[in-house]
């Protein structure tokens, strides 16, 4: 089965552990941002069939963590500027629409 996508670090050893054959390559920085970038998206459309959100929530996370630790941001400055800006900003619980400034 051809899949050619980035996956998960334990991914080849499950595949390999159910008597598959996992062959893969390891990207370099460029492949690596793009394929991000396309995990990044993958897993979007996946949380919008509304479906395992918490499941889909999850690898959401764990790709702008990888995002992050690509560019050298740690988890915990991600939550920190998240904190800085909902205390600035707040969040999206009010459910506001801004339809146009005059």
């Amino acid at each position: 089965m051809h899949h050619d996508k980035l996956v998960r670090d334990n991914i080849p050893a499950i595949i390999e552990s159910n008597w598959e054959q996992a062959i893969t390559h390891i990207a370099g920085d460029q492949e690596y941002k793009q394929r991000l970038e396309n995990k990044f998206y993958e897993e979007g459309k996946e949380l919008f069939s509304w479906t395992n959100v918490a499941e889909e929530l999850a690898d959401i996370l764990e790709v702008v963590y990888a995002i992050g630790d690509f560019h050298w941001i740690s988890k915990e400055e991600i939550e920190k500027i998240r904190i800085e800006k909902y205390e600035k900003r707040w969040g999206f619980s009010k459910r506001i629409i801004l339809e146009e400034t005059k």
